[in-house]
């Protein structure tokens, strides 16, 4: 088997795989920005947001634009059918914190985004301290109208120091009894974590990975730590009192911890993928494929593959590799 193939073979459980299983052909996310905000940026825990985190809460801005939803929808839609030949979509509520407004809000939100058949799922990107019994009620409805329904939490880390300092305005506590109440209801689970925090260890951050494996999260989503114009992160950056890490730490870092998560833990992103306009630093979070192409080839020489640390079998058959 020619190296490239055996590459292409994934050595964890892709979010690509999971759908194809799921609904048997390819199934892609349509981003949605419905114009929310969150608790550490209105006042209400705080002001400011995270510290890497811009005015625009890693949204596309067009909520801003006056731009609905439905139109968002349909618009992302329309491209991504004519470039990956998709037919079916799920709806990702990305920017800010979409669970944080009255659920009578949100409802509204969530239906209008349910443009016709061709939506099959929600995901809705959240924070932990914005769950509640309401919400998870609302989620399992669309669920139980036989949606594919994913509540995506930002974690970033399970350290309370690193959680502070980044005024993220919740703990790893809190996480917990918001993943608690999302599986009472069977809701699937995707967790966000951020290696390359300010302060934290490769220890450290690999803690944060062993204790997600022993939880019953569904999905995750890795991002290293990007430094993006008009943030804290910015100007702590130019300061001198922050360094990014290298791209082959980040690297190493994400196939160590593959390698201590379950297989049923689907995994949803590798790489963040920031606004080339925005990025100040590092350049390298600018080459997504090559930093994916590292991940892989790494995987491979290494003998890394998801599960591995558990005693779980690797799912591809390297000895055939000349």
């Amino acid at each position: 088997m020619k190296l490239n193939k055996l590459l292409a073979q994934k050595r964890y459980h892709s979010l690509n795989a999971f759908l194809r299983k799921h609904f048997g052909e390819r199934v892609q996310k349509v981003t949605i920005d419905a114009g929310l905000t969150c608790p550490n940026r209105d006042g209400t825990i705080s002001s400011g947001g995270c510290i890497y985190c811009n005015a625009l809460g890693s949204g596309t801005g067009e909520a801003q634009k006056g731009i609905s939803v439905k139109k968002q929808m349909l618009n992302g839609m329309e491209r991504l059918a004519k470039r990956y030949k998709v037919k079916k979509f799920i709806a990702y509520f990305q920017a800010f914190s979409n669970t944080y407004a009255p659920v009578e809000k949100l409802k509204k939100l969530y239906d209008e985004s349910l443009v016709d058949e061709r939506v099959v799922g929600l995901a809705i990107g959240t924070r932990p301290d914005c769950v509640n019994k309401e919400v998870v009620e609302l989620l399992t409805s669309y669920k139980n109208k036989g949606l594919m329904v994913w509540l995506e939490m930002g974690l970033q880390s399970a350290h309370d120091q690193t959680l502070a300092f980044i005024n993220r305005g919740h703990t790893y506590e809190d996480f917990v009894k918001a993943l608690e109440l999302a599986k009472r209801k069977s809701l699937l689970v995707c967790t966000h974590v951020i290696f390359g925090l300010p302060g934290e260890t490769p220890t450290q951050m690999l803690e944060t990975i062993e204790k997600l494996a022993s939880l019953p999260i569904d999905g995750l989503k890795f991002h290293e730590l990007y430094v993006v114009s008009g943030t804290m992160m910015e100007k702590l950056y130019r300061e001198g009192q922050y360094k990014p890490l290298a791209q082959n730490e980040y690297v190493d870092l994400v196939c160590e911890a593959l390698a201590m998560l379950p297989w049923r833990v689907v995994i949803q992103r590798l790489t963040g993928d920031p606004r080339p306009d925005e990025l100040v630093a590092p350049g390298w979070a600018r080459e997504k494929t090559k930093t994916l192409r590292l991940i892989e080839e790494t995987l491979l020489n290494r003998d890394l593959w998801q599960g591995k640390y558990l005693g779980e079998p690797d799912p591809i058959n390297t000895s055939v590799l000349s």
